[in-house]
């Protein structure tokens, strides 16, 4: 299926948060300066000449954009990064999530880092020894100590940035529930679409697994979500049909 290729496979060790957080404030300027029908030079423009990133040298600028790149793609011809761009416009209050889906789709080792936040709940504590831990969990000795915890405390600040942890306090962070939106559940159904999930299954992913939402509420969000065109969602006699034909609509130039 078209798009599924772009869902990095978690044996594949593909990793941005090695170097960066996730970054959704500079995604967010990115995208601010960016028109949304906008070829891929584009990004890369605004990025290291208009300097929308307010990076004070080149070689930062470079660093940063690349590792921004890796996640979110800024490809027209990306499934992925289309239907973020396409989301992203719908309500403000969902973005936070919706880049934190798209950087797990496209990083594996930021994938690993959630199992923190889908099993603490809301007000326990969480440290950077939870993320470092994940991680060394999902790739045993493949990354050194110092890589160990460099990627730890860049998930940990990935998911303040996404919402599901506090402000620090004392130095120390504590889950809360993130805020979630129809458009992050039908991104995150989207993207266990691609993986081959269909019908009920689509709700109990590693997707919509941190989205901090039980399965009734999902279903009203889905719901919310295909009033407003996002997708397309059926749930009558236990049976659920759920559709992306805006979503995964052709490409430019592409036949039907």
């Amino acid at each position: 299926m078209r798009g599924a290729e772009e869902i990095v496979p978690a044996e594949v060790r593909q990793s941005a948060i090695i170097s960066h957080s996730i970054g959704i404030p500079e995604l967010t300027h990115l995208l601010d300066g960016v028109p949304a029908d906008a070829k891929e030079e584009a990004y890369e423009q605004a990025a290291l000449e208009e300097n929308v990133l307010a990076l004070a040298t080149e070689t930062g600028r470079r660093k940063r954009f690349a590792s921004l790149r890796r996640l979110y793609l800024f490809r027209p011809d990306s499934v992925l990064f289309r239907s973020v761009r396409d989301l992203w416009a719908v309500e403000a209050e969902g973005r936070p999530l919706l880049a934190a889906l798209c950087a797990m789709a496209t990083d594996t080792v930021f994938r690993a880092s959630a199992e923190v936040v889908v099993r603490t709940a809301p007000g326990e504590e969480v440290t950077v020894t939870d993320f470092r831990e994940a991680i060394e969990a999902a790739y045993p000795g493949v990354y050194a100590a110092s890589t160990l915890q460099k990627a730890a405390d860049n998930a940990y600040a990935s998911w303040q940035q996404s919402g599901h942890l506090g402000a620090p306090e004392g130095g120390r962070k504590r889950r809360q529930r993130v805020t979630c939106r129809p458009a992050d559940v039908a991104y995150a159904l989207l993207l266990g679409h691609l993986q081959g999930a269909r019908g009920e299954a689509l709700f109990d992913t590693v997707w919509t697994r941190v989205l901090d939402q039980p399965r009734s509420q999902l279903y009203d969000l889905a719901f919310a979500a295909s009033q407003r065109g996002m997708l397309e969602y059926r749930n009558a006699g236990g049976v659920v049909e759920v559709g992306f034909r805006t979503l995964l609509r052709p490409l430019e130039g592409e036949l039907l």
